[in-house]
């Protein structure tokens, strides 16, 4: 594991280079995948995407601050969006890669829509999964459970682990719960806090992306799935896929996921 430092606050962000195969195309353009909320890179070896993409292409994935192995702050202001872009920078800039293929799911998929608006000559292309270009008020309510900054700050993460069964009537699999049980609950609380109702990326940034665009989202996640719609009105050329079935929690480890990714990749390289 290699760790870049956050030019704006020396923060230590853990990452990962998984090379490509010999017989790849040297020149190939890496692909970034960037987990979600509470999440860490681990989700993409555990649902296949290095399997089914470093043998064409470098694979980058990455912990963002307050997550994984990454440093985690305790205060709200280390978690601005401004901050989460430069972490992905900073990786991209250690690890020498001038642009990139980028993949976010629900958190990195915000941190994406803002790279695509002020850094696209980064970005090869853009997918978002389950993501959205901001958060309203309440939205980690929404995503977890009535209460879940509260749970973290009370009992850190056990509490939170045993509220959120609690209250979706069902265990937390061993996959999410291993990345969950890596995060400081402090430092997540702090993050919750300062991303609940985040300045959003506006229409007419989205409207300028220069880079290709793919949306993924569930139809079982209409908060998400009306952000993917409206990203898609605003940008005609965009692809936008509605995945069947697919709950918020759900897009990383859908089947339709990496054979779109796949096709998609294959008409923007």
């Amino acid at each position: 594991m290699d760790a870049a430092a956050n030019p704006l606050d020396g923060v230590r962000i853990a990452y990962r280079v998984t090379q490509a195969s010999e017989t790849a195309d040297p020149g190939a353009v890496p692909l970034v995948l960037v987990h979600g909320t509470a999440l860490s890179q681990a989700i993409w070896r555990g649902f296949g995407y290095l399997k089914a993409f470093s043998p064409e292409r470098p694979v980058v994935t990455l912990d963002l601050r307050g997550h994984g192995r990454s440093g985690k702050p305790h205060d709200e202001a280390s978690y601005a969006m401004d901050r989460f872009q430069a972490d992905v920078l900073a990786v991209l800039d250690e690890a020498g890669i001038e642009r990139a293929h980028y993949l976010g799911y629900s958190l990195g998929a915000r941190v994406g829509f803002s790279l695509a608006a002020e850094h696209p000559e980064r970005l090869a292309s853009f997918t978002s999964l389950g993501g959205a270009p901001g958060t309203g008020r309440g939205a980690f309510d929404r995503v977890f459970f009535e209460g879940a900054v509260a749970s973290l700050e009370r009992g850190g993460m056990p509490a939170f682990l045993a509220d959120w069964e609690r209250a979706s009537g069902h265990p937390v699999d061993p996959l999410t719960r291993q990345a969950f049980e890596a995060n400081d609950g402090a430092a997540l609380a702090a993050y919750m806090r300062a991303n609940d109702g985040d300045v959003r990326v506006t229409d007419a940034a989205i409207a300028a992306f220069p880079t290709p665009v793919l949306l993924l989202a569930g139809t079982r996640d209409p908060e998400r799935l009306r952000a993917a719609e409206h990203v898609h009105g605003l940008l005609p050329d965009s692809t936008l896929h509605p995945l069947a079935t697919a709950t918020h929690g759900d897009p990383p480890r859908h089947p339709q996921v990496i054979p779109l990714l796949k096709e998609f990749l294959a008409s923007t390289s």
